[in-house]
C-alpha cells in the first residue's frame, strides 16, 4: 500500500476520531473509553506534530499526535505520543511512516524524547516502536483498569517506551 503523509487538519477529525474509537474498542490501545470532542483533542496536542497518512484517494489510514508531558521547563523536550492505524491498513507500513515523520518533526523543534505507554499484549505496536528506535524503559504494574473492550474491568500493566533523539545533545 502506498501512503502519503500530511499535517492533520480540523476537517480530518471525523476520520481520525473513527480510527481512534476503533483502537479504543479493541481494549488493547488505551485506557480511554471514548474519543474526546475535537476541542479537547485540539487543545491537548501540539499542533505542529500531528500527521495523518492517506491513500491515493485521500482516505485517512492512520494518525499520530503528541502532548507535552509537563509544563515545567526542564521537560520542554519530552512529549508523549499517540499513534493509531485503521484496522484495514495495519501491517502495511502506515505506522512506520507516521513514526518516522513524528521523529523528524519533533527533532526539528528540539524535542529529545518521545514516550508512550503500551499494553504488553499489544505486540504489533511494541514491534513497530522498537523497530523505530523506541526502547522499553519500564513496566507499570496494575496502573489502571480498562473500561471497554474484551478486558473491561481488568487491571492492566503498561510498558513505558521512549525514543531518545540521536541528533539532539
Amino acid at each position: 500500500m502506498t501512503a502519503a503523509l500530511r499535517a492533520m487538519e480540523p476537517g480530518d477529525w471525523p476520520a481520525v476520531r473513527k480510527i481512534f474509537q476503533e483502537g479504543i474498542d479493541t481494549g488493547f490501545a488505551t485506557f480511554e473509553s471514548s474519543t474526546p470532542e475535537w476541542d479537547a483533542f485540539n487543545n491537548s496536542r501540539l499542533p505542529e506534530h500531528r500527521f495523518v497518512a492517506v491513500n491515493s484517494v485521500g482516505t485517512i489510514l492512520g494518525w499520530t499526535a503528541v502532548s507535552p508531558v509537563s509544563t515545567r521547563a526542564a521537560y520542554s523536550g519530552v512529549v508523549e505520543h499517540s499513534i493509531y492505524v485503521a484496522g484495514a491498513a495495519r501491517g502495511q507500513g502506515v505506522g512506520k511512516l507516521l513514526l518516522q515523520a513524528l521523529a523528524t518533526s519533533t527533532e526539528a523543534q528540539g524535542i529529545w524524547t518521545i514516550q508512550s505507554s503500551i499494553f504488553p499484549e499489544n505486540e504489533a505496536s511494541l514491534r513497530l516502536h522498537q523497530a523505530q528506535g523506541f526502547a522499553i524503559v519500564g513496566r507499570r504494574e496494575r496502573i489502571a483498569r480498562v473500561s471497554t473492550g474484551p478486558a473491561a474491568g481488568q487491571w492492566r500493566d503498561t510498558l513505558l517506551l521512549e525514543r531518545r533523539s540521536p541528533v539532539i545533545n
